[in-house]
């Protein structure tokens, strides 16, 4: 046989003798028009943009989980209704369980303050301060569980219980949930308003977005800040810089020069001095002059966060003033704005206010001394929380409080 031609190599271009020319596939004919072009150069120039936007936030610095960076960056791009469509969705599937009993023993594990002995203090004070002994908590599901309601000491200065938690069950319902309340004695300790890389984001603050290694002596404990400041309906005040807009009315956590803090509505319970060195704003006060706001039940999605609304059992935080000045911090799983702001009552508050929600951004954090004073061993108060124990030992996207001993 001989060599084959071209023709017989490529018999499907063959044609029958005076055919007309056969046209370019329909797919080549359309890549030809320059319209077509035109969208796919768009539609590759945006997919290189969203992997390099969406790739800077699932790589920026911190220990945000991966679906806590992806529901941010949405937000961020204007996606916030998809991101809240999609946890409403997810709740209803999912709602918190009723009934039931708590899966791990009510702590914290730390000494009664009874167990507290009062140390010498090297400046002479120690006998100068009375330690203030808050009356136990008494959870709405009846008979307390062991431990339930007690306070536990966290953490001392000059050898006195300066901040002490008590753990309880914070409604009839949800019983197999646990909440978290802590009492800050302010004679005893001080607080520092602390920046996030994302929230309120990079300026001339003065405070890092974490506590490094040489701000850790006398660290006595941690807790998260509120909702992103373009969310939280007020603003964010440290050392002279302002983001968002100090609102009149808002519920503000407000850090003083002398490193005392105070919770109250600005303009009103609070406002701007000159010793008046950090404002964090978050909506608008739960509880106003020892009363809950009537309203924690009204105007949910438009009152109390986008993200989910007052009536959604989820993770909470708020804080708190007493009116003997301590400040009051309190977290937990399956908390409706009421119940928030009734545990914040029961522990004394007479102005409080509701800070950051969702498991994503939950955080308290207690220190244990060590022989080394920039490595204390940080301890979750509450065992499910998601956020790990040293979260504000490097950089985090979102705001905090340092507590400190004086």
């Amino acid at each position: 046989m001989g060599p084959q031609t071209e023709t017989e190599l490529e018999p499907e271009e063959q044609q029958p003798p005076g055919a007309p020319p056969r046209r370019p596939g329909r797919l080549r004919r359309l890549l030809r028009r320059r319209s077509v072009r035109a969208v796919l150069a768009l539609i590759a120039v945006f997919l290189g943009w969203l992997g390099w936007s969406l790739g800077s936030a699932l790589l920026a610095p911190g220990n945000d989980s991966t679906t806590a960076r992806i529901a941010e960056w949405a937000r961020d791009h204007h996606l916030g209704p998809v991101v809240t469509g999609l946890e409403t969705a997810q709740y209803k599937m999912h709602p918190p369980k009723v009934g039931g009993r708590p899966t791990f023993a009510l702590g914290p594990t730390g000494p009664s303050q009874g167990a507290v002995h009062t140390q010498e203090n090297k400046h002479g004070l120690a006998t100068l301060i009375t330690p203030i002994t808050p009356a136990p908590l008494v959870s709405p599901a009846g008979d307390p569980l062991p431990g339930e309601g007690s306070w536990k000491v966290i953490g001392t200065a000059q050898g006195v219980p300066a901040v002490q938690s008590a753990m309880l069950r914070a409604d009839s319902e949800h019983t197999s949930y646990v909440a978290a309340v802590v009492s800050m004695d302010q004679r005893l300790v001080r607080f520092q308003l602390h920046p996030g890389t994302d929230d309120p984001g990079p300026d001339n603050w003065g405070v890092p977005p974490n506590i490094p290694s040489d701000a850790r002596a006398g660290l006595l404990a941690s807790f998260n800040g509120g909702f992103k400041v373009g969310e939280a309906r007020g603003g964010f005040y440290l050392n002279g810089v302002t983001r968002g807009t100090l609102t009149q009315g808002a519920a503000s956590l407000v850090f003083y020069k002398d490193g005392h803090a105070t919770v109250g509505g600005w303009g009103g319970d609070v406002s701007m001095t000159p010793d008046v060195v950090g404002v964090r704003q978050n909506l608008r006060p739960i509880i106003s002059n020892g009363q809950v706001a009537d309203d924690v039940d009204q105007a949910i999605e438009t009152g109390w966060g986008l993200t989910m609304g007052g009536k959604f059992f989820v993770w909470r935080s708020g804080a708190g003033i007493t009116q003997d000045g301590r400040l009051i911090f309190a977290y937990g799983p399956a908390l409706s704005v009421r119940t928030l702001a009734e545990l914040l009552h029961q522990a004394g508050c007479v102005q409080a206010m509701q800070l950051d929600i969702n498991p994503a951004w939950m955080s308290f954090n207690y220190y244990q001394p060590t022989g080394d004073p920039a490595a204390p061993t940080p301890t979750k108060l509450l065992p499910d929380q998601e956020r790990p124990a040293d979260r504000y030992f490097e950089p985090t996207s979102r705001d905090f409080t340092a507590v400190y001993a004086r």
